[in-house]
């Protein structure tokens, strides 16, 4: 299994172990999101640490390597001096010397080879939380209008169960209203058939039928009087 995939997979399994314990998606497409920036900072240290490892091999490399044209000039000296003892000692330091330096090298070359994994794991990691982030704001964008949408058919649930009380209240009015009218118009009827007195017409409370046949013969008279005296102008111009 590759660098990548460790980390990844790691990654995996906490992120189900705490999936659970959020009930807002998008708190948990953040936490996520956070989670993933950290793999890859992380990993950006190690690949600083491999790198630094690296240099400083590279550092004692070239020393070595200064060493090694030191000696080889100490020994072309003794050789002029006919001190091959010496030349000889300084060669043995040489070869020596050149070990280590092959042995420097195959060290880099192996960080090397794990500096090339880990930036090559970075780059794609990078490319992975880039296109996450992308579809984490989709998901974010979606899921903000479906709750929406679930709010407003709520509303609108909501206010259609208050439109049938509404439409209740208003059958009950107009039922009550139906009674009203009918009840008026029954008593109308009983008014006008004589069952009922309609109190509301004007009247003398201390009126008899007597009084009112006096009040008919009297103004009866009047009318005649008047009547013949009207005749008589017209009879005497």
């Amino acid at each position: 299994m590759g660098l990548l995939e460790r980390f990844t997979s790691i990654f995996k399994a906490k992120a189900h172990n705490i999936a659970e314990k959020f009930e807002d998606p998008e708190e948990l497409l953040n936490y996520s999101f956070e989670k993933q920036q950290e793999l890859i900072n992380k990993l950006r240290q190690d690949i600083t640490q491999v790198v630094t490892s690296k240099k400083r091999l590279e550092m004692q490399r070239a020393k070595l390597a200064a060493n090694i044209a030191t000696l080889e000039d100490q020994a072309r000296r003794s050789l002029k001096s006919n001190r091959e003892d010496l030349a000889k000692l300084a060669l043995e330091r040489k070869n020596i010397i050149t070990i280590q330096i092959n042995n420097l090298d195959k060290q880099i070359e192996g960080i090397q080879r794990d500096q090339e994994k880990l930036e090559d794991a970075e780059r794609r990691l990078t490319t992975k939380i880039d296109e996450f982030k992308t579809r984490k704001e989709m998901i974010k964008a979606e899921y903000s209008a479906a709750e929406a949408q679930v709010k407003i058919k709520e509303n609108l649930s909501g206010i259609s169960e208050e439109m049938g009380d509404i439409g209740m209240i208003l059958n009950r009015v107009e039922e009550k209203t139906d009674r009203m009218k009918a009840k008026a118009e029954a008593l109308d009827e009983m008014m006008e058939s004589g069952v009922l007195t309609d109190y509301t017409q004007s009247y003398e409370p201390n009126d008899t039928d007597i009084e009112k046949e006096l009040k008919k013969v009297s103004l009866d008279s009047a009318v005649e009087e008047e009547l013949a005296k009207m005749k008589a102008e017209t009879n005497n111009p």
